[in-house]
Formats: structure tokens, C-alpha cells, sequence
């Protein structure tokens, strides 16, 4: 129960300002709430268990700089894509607001490769050196599952109030962002 309650505390607050809450507000202009908390759950929950495997396992060997590199080319892709934008036609359009499958597999994967070389990733490998592992990913799962929601309300609230080119525009540009500073944090 200590390993939980502690690494639920760490990670609730290792999340808050962090580019994952950005990422689920930016979601959540977008899908509706409930796929983008359940596409958040599942990349955290198996990031945060492969993170306390290689915490239990090899502690703090992990090879950060590429991780951060490869995650952040990633998000330059996904900028790109962003801004590209796909046209669908008015039924496609129908189809791809009802479909919960599409919306959770796009989160579950942005945030899979957000969270890989993490802080919250690696505060999860080093809680999982000094702490149980099945306490810690638990703990480490609900705190930034409950970090994110907290930005998931905030950013379905401001959905309803932009403009669809300003919400594409933001997203586009906290991809760049982010995938820059990875590869920043990578290479130096």
C-alpha cells in the first residue's frame, strides 16, 4: 500500500504542467472524454509496467537519449500531420465521430511515445528500484491517469469555445514543440 500511495503521489505531481497534459486537453478539443481517458489509461498502464519490469530489473540503465530522439521525430511526424489534415467526406465525417475505436487507438499511441523517456517514466523505473512493483505500477498508473483527466476536463471545456483551424494550429504546434525538445534533451 506504501508503494501505491507513494507512487501515486510522485506521479500525480511529476505529471501536472507536463506535455502529457497538454497533449490530453489537445485530445479532448477533439474526441470526446471518455475515449481519451480510456486511450490514456491503456498507454500508461503499459508504459508504467514495462517501466517497473526495468526498474525491478537493471534500475536506472536505460538508454534515455535515443528513446527521446526517436519520440521526438515521432512528433514532428505527427505535427506534420496535424497541419496536413485528412478530408473526409460528410458520411466518412459521421463514421469518425461515432467510432470509439479511432480516438482511442490515437491517443493510446501519442501518449505511449510521449511517455517513453519520460520523467513520469523514469520517476515510475525509480520508485520500482526502492518499492513493489505491483504497488508502484498501480500507484504510478492511477496518479498520472488522474493528472491528465484533470486536463481532459479543462480541455473539452475549451473545445466547445475555438475555432476547429485554432484547435488544429495549437495541436500542430505543441507537436513541434515537444518533438523538438525531445530531440534536444536527446542529443545534448
Amino acid at each position: 500500500m506504501s508503494a501505491f500511495l507513494l507512487s501515486a503521489a510522485v506521479i500525480f505531481v511529476a505529471e501536472l504542467g507536463d506535455k502529457s497534459q497538454l497533449m490530453a486537453m489537445t485530445f479532448a478539443t477533439r474526441f470526446k472524454m471518455l475515449h481519451v481517458l480510456a486511450g490514456i489509461t491503456i498507454a500508461t498502464a503499459v508504459v508504467h509496467l514495462g517501466s517497473v519490469a526495468i526498474g525491478a530489473a537493471i534500475g536506472d540503465n536505460l538508454p534515455r537519449d535515443a528513446i527521446s530522439v526517436t519520440a521526438g521525430v515521432a512528433f514532428l511526424f505527427f505535427a506534420a500531420w496535424t497541419l496536413r489534415g485528412d478530408s473526409l467526406s460528410d458520411e466518412e465525417a459521421a463514421v469518425a465521430r461515432t467510432t470509439r475505436r479511432t480516438a482511442i487507438i490515437a491517443v493510446t499511441i501519442a501518449f505511449f511515445l510521449a511517455e517513453l523517456g519520460d520523467k513520469t517514466m523514469l520517476a515510475t523505473i525509480t520508485l520500482a528500484t526502492q518499492h513493489g512493483w505491483f504497488g508502484t505500477w498501480l500507484g504510478s498508473t492511477v496518479g498520472m491517469v488522474a493528472a491528465d483527466a484533470l486536463a481532459i476536463v479543462v480541455g473539452a471545456a475549451l473545445g466547445k469555445r475555438l475555432p476547429e483551424r485554432v484547435i488544429t494550429c495549437g495541436a500542430a504546434a505543441a507537436f513541434v514543440v515537444f518533438g523538438v525538445l525531445l530531440i534536444v534533451e536527446g542529443v545534448r
